[in-house]
């Protein structure tokens, strides 16, 4: 199919699944630049995917940068597809979908690059945490692979986040609100468990598709209100919210607590959860939420409060929830440092939109290449003898499963093609490709 590049049938499987969202000749390009990218040790720009690739002089760095900024595809479509297809492979019939949202900051700098501006950067130094650059608002699908004892997430969409549009820009919380339902209608039948940050929770949530469910912290000035009572008969609107409960710091002083086992953050612990059905009405309005106090060290009030809209979950499931929130924040931390995600530097509107997302998708292909056709149990062994330091590594990590997948992307390049004796250029760049894998 691709006359230039010769990729492993393992990972053409997966690539193919993609075919329906491109035309013929960007389909192409699409897989030569998603090889591209998962081969490059080096910077991962446009032109950097061609030389990952081994194209730089057999396609024009034109054809790249088209692809991106003027071919006909979606990167919604290419997300949903995505998100289907790590469903299917990853998630259990039948079972509830968690999905995790937050959202980063990639940093850009330059007048004319589209949608650029400060926004809050947690990993900035100084008082200021404030960054330049594109911020993006990330929806990915938590995983339980059985080579990991931590959930791993594997983003799957990504909303751009625009300050100057007119009349108002979306926000945050609308751009994730319109991410899960997307999601939603693209997983017909399966429930949607959503965990989010403090920042994610405002009246955008009352638009929230009935088979989704949302987890969040609770800010500790939150206004809770009882559930309303019954119809007393009389004429005019029922009451659509009961009477204001107290505070949060008051609330966890009369309420019952009992010990509750927790898997967090790959640890097993015992804490104790109480848990109060109420109403937030300043964010979900009329939807029943429940409250869970958790005390993991202090002997009185509370050390965490979360609201979840599942009144079916029990504390220990909605703590072990939120928990695995933070895989978001691994799988942002990757991208970032081992993925090499928003090295591109294109400026034009439709190239920022699209490029982010693509290179997000590559790094979740990746894993799910790993995941279904990659792992062997002496990965970790076989590591360990090259590092023998690390003496208690007991699972791959990251840069182990993209190390491996760069050795089998090279091994295709090379083996079908030449049957004879490699050149020593060859020679040489496949040991400089090992060396770059294993550093």
């Amino acid at each position: 199919m691709l006359p230039d590049l010769t990729l492993p049938p393992s990972l053409m499987a997966l690539l193919a699944v993609f075919q329906p969202c491109f035309t013929a000749p960007s389909f192409r390009t699409f897989c030569g630049l998603a090889a591209g990218f998962l081969a490059q040790p080096g910077r991962r720009t446009v032109c950097g995917m061609l030389t990952g690739a081994g194209l730089s002089r057999l396609w024009s760095h034109h054809r790249a940068h088209r692809f991106v900024s003027h071919a006909r595809w979606s990167s919604e479509d290419l997300g949903l597809a995505l998100a289907r297809l790590v469903v299917t492979l990853l998630v259990p019939a039948g079972a509830a979908v968690l999905v995790a949202v937050d959202d980063t900051l990639f940093k850009r700098t330059g007048p004319k690059v589209h949608a650029i501006g400060w926004f809050h950067d947690g990993s900035a130094k100084g008082p200021k945490q404030v960054g330049l650059g594109n911020n993006w608002v990330i929806c990915a699908v938590i995983v339980a692979l059985p080579f990991c004892s931590r959930p791993v997430a594997l983003p799957v969409l990504a909303r751009l986040v625009h300050k100057d549009i007119a009349p108002a820009p979306a926000s945050r919380l609308a751009l994730a609100r319109q991410m899960i339902s997307q999601l939603a209608r693209a997983l017909p039948g399966r429930d949607i468990h959503v965990v989010a940050g403090a920042a994610y929770a405002g009246k955008e949530l009352r638009r929230l598709p009935d088979h989704v469910t949302w987890t969040t912290r609770l800010r500790k000035d939150a206004a809770l209100y009882a559930l309303p009572g019954p119809r007393t008969g009389r004429r005019g609107r029922p009451r659509v919210k009961g009477k204001r409960m107290p505070s949060l710091a008051i609330l966890a002083g009369t309420a019952s607590f009992a010990p509750v086992t927790v898997h967090r953050y790959g640890k097993t612990a015992t804490v104790q959860a109480a848990a109060v059905r109420c109403l937030w009405y300043g964010v979900f309005g009329p939807r029943p939420v429940q409250v869970v106090l958790i005390r993991d060290r202090a002997t009185t009030g509370y050390d965490l409060a979360l609201a979840t809209t599942d009144l079916a979950a029990s504390p220990a499931e909605v703590t072990g929830r939120y928990a695995a929130r933070w895989s978001i924040e691994v799988a942002i931390e990757d991208a970032k440092q081992i993925f090499g995600t928003g090295q591109a530097r294109n400026r034009l509107a439709a190239a920022v939109h699209r490029t982010l997302p693509f290179t997000l998708a590559c790094q979740s292909l990746a894993m799910l290449w790993y995941a279904t056709a990659g792992h062997h149990p002496a990965d970790v062994d076989e590591h360990r003898a090259r590092a023998p330091w690390y003496r208690t590594k007991t699972e791959p990590s990251t840069a182990d499963m993209i190390a491996k997948l760069r050795r089998v992307l090279i091994a295709a390049k090379y083996r079908p093609v030449h049957t004879g004796e490699p050149t020593p250029e060859e020679i040489h760049a496949v040991r400089l490709a090992w060396e770059d894998a294993v550093a």
